[in-house]
């Protein structure tokens, strides 16, 4: 029977380096996540992936923040990773495997875009609402192609497909709707975001407060003792609009499923509060989030 390495090294700190890295670690790899910025997950709330990130190295995981790679030596089986720190420091990193966890690039190259006269970017095609190219009608873009807004996971590619192809039948009558965007780290504990951060509530002027607490100690997380657990809702004053949902724990993802519902179908929080939810499923919580 196949087993893993005995040292893999993950290269970025995303999706990837966290999901498998927890895998790996639990089936008895030494692992090392190797990060460029200042902390990973840099799309989800800060308080939640400090919670994961103590969570992922009381695991042993071994996580590197401000760590540049540099080059990669060695040969199959025993590789060298060569990283910076800082302008005067550096560091060999040895391992049997090393993935590449650093992000992914729309495949556009063979298409000579510029020849076309399309304009595009290192994220992709360069779309208007329509998701139509601006600089060619003709041209239509999606998912990893297109530089639209949305975010690089298989949901959004899916539906922003749809809207191109309805666009193409019907001429430009659709645009593209990201409220209530969801998204999800499935590493032990999940890690869900939905909506709007903190910082870009603020950045849209809106007026809310932010309900949050750890979890660790409620039924919920007790149950399968997961001892990193805790939630972050963002609710509008005056109108109780949710505009965010944040949350770590047991079942993060099916939980993110029920705020991107109430999100993207204008259910308040005093009605969301109000709904009569199974007990003891994660949504029973949702009464004392809000």
């Amino acid at each position: 029977m196949e087993q893993l390495p005995d040292r893999i090294i993950f290269v970025g700190g995303g999706y990837i380096a966290f999901e498998f890295g927890h895998i790996a670690a639990r089936a008895g790899a030494a692992v090392t996540i190797l990060h460029q910025g200042a902390r990973p997950l840099e799309h989800f709330d800060p308080d939640l992936v400090a919670k994961l990130l103590e969570r992922t190295r009381a695991l042993g995981i071994d996580v590197r923040t401000g760590t540049k790679v540099e080059g990669i030596g060695g040969h199959p089986g025993h590789f060298n990773v060569i990283t910076s720190m800082d302008s005067s420091s550096s560091k060999v990193f040895e391992a049997e495997l090393v993935v590449h966890a650093a992000g992914r690039a729309a495949e556009l190259d063979d298409l000579d875009l510029p020849t076309a006269g399309v304009e595009f970017d290192p994220r992709g095609v360069t779309v208007n609402r329509h998701l139509q190219s601006v600089s060619n009608p003709a041209v239509y873009a999606a998912g990893d192609a297109a530089n639209s807004g949305g975010l690089p996971e298989t949901p959004f590619a899916d539906y922003e497909g749809s809207v191109v192809a309805r666009n193409i039948l019907e001429g430009n009558q659709h645009t593209a709707d990201y409220l209530g965007m969801a998204s999800v780290v499935y590493s032990i504990p999940a890690l869900g975001a939905v909506g709007l951060t903190e910082e870009e509530a603020h950045a849209k002027g809106l007026n809310f407060i932010v309900n949050q607490a750890d979890t660790s100690g409620w039924y919920s997380a007790r149950r399968v003792a997961e001892p990193a657990s805790m939630y972050k809702v963002l609710i509008e004053k005056g109108s109780g609009r949710i505009l965010g949902a944040h949350l770590l724990g047991p079942e993060a993802d099916e939980f993110s499923n029920i705020f991107a519902l109430a999100i993207r179908a204008d259910v308040r929080a005093d009605a969301l509060k109000e709904t009569l939810f199974v007990y003891p499923t994660q949504a029973s919580n949702i009464a004392s989030m809000l």
